[in-house]
């Protein structure tokens, strides 16, 4: 585990985990020059650490944990923190975190209960964290420079965030159940009380 920490693909996951209190703090202080740099930075990191662990062949079991809870932390601080300036209406945060406990939840319970532990993204799941981050920067440009064509990005947007945040949602409801039921076949039923 040690060896997997220092890792130039997981250093720079770090890295973007530190980016994350210098987000918040320049959206909340009005500076969205700022915050937009520092978000873009954090994207770049993100593309980075994903290329560097193919190219040096430093893919690591903290990397495939590591990466996506600083996508999520940085994502969902955002969206909280955008809201709380009245920049993403409330409605859409609340769907994004309901959305992100509900799968927290249900592959917590499976990972406990059962021995599956198939639990990567769906396509629904990765266009829905393309939807965010697209509705994070063009959150953060609009505030840096209100042009039409950026304002309109925003809002469609917003509404790609709604659409895939709920169909993603169910799609991973409806995977998981189909990966448990493949995961049973050949089992001996259980016999419940």
């Amino acid at each position: 585990m040690k060896s997997q920490f220092w890792t130039a693909p997981n250093q720079l996951t770090l890295l973007r985990l530190i980016f994350v209190p210098f987000v918040i703090i320049n959206v909340l202080d009005g500076d969205f020059t700022w915050a937009l740099i520092l978000f873009v930075l954090a994207g770049l990191s993100d593309a980075l650490d994903g290329t560097l662990a193919r190219l040096l062949n430093q893919k690591t079991t903290l990397g495939e944990y590591l990466d996506p809870i600083a996508d999520k932390l940085l994502l969902s601080s955002l969206f909280l923190v955008l809201s709380f300036t009245a920049q993403i209406p409330w409605r859409y945060t609340v769907l994004v975190f309901s959305r992100d406990i509900c799968i927290l939840v249900i592959s917590a319970v499976i990972y406990t209960t059962t021995s599956l532990r198939d639990f990567r993204p769906s396509v629904f799941g990765k266009v829905n964290t393309v939807a965010q981050v697209g509705t994070v920067f063009f959150v953060l440009l609009a505030n840096v420079t209100p042009e039409l064509w950026v304002v309109l990005c925003r809002r469609y947007f917003l509404y790609a965030t709604f659409v895939f945040t709920l169909v993603s949602g169910l799609h991973y409801i409806v995977l998981t159940g189909q990966r448990l039921h493949a995961a049973g076949q050949g089992r001996p039923a259980a016999t419940g009380r």
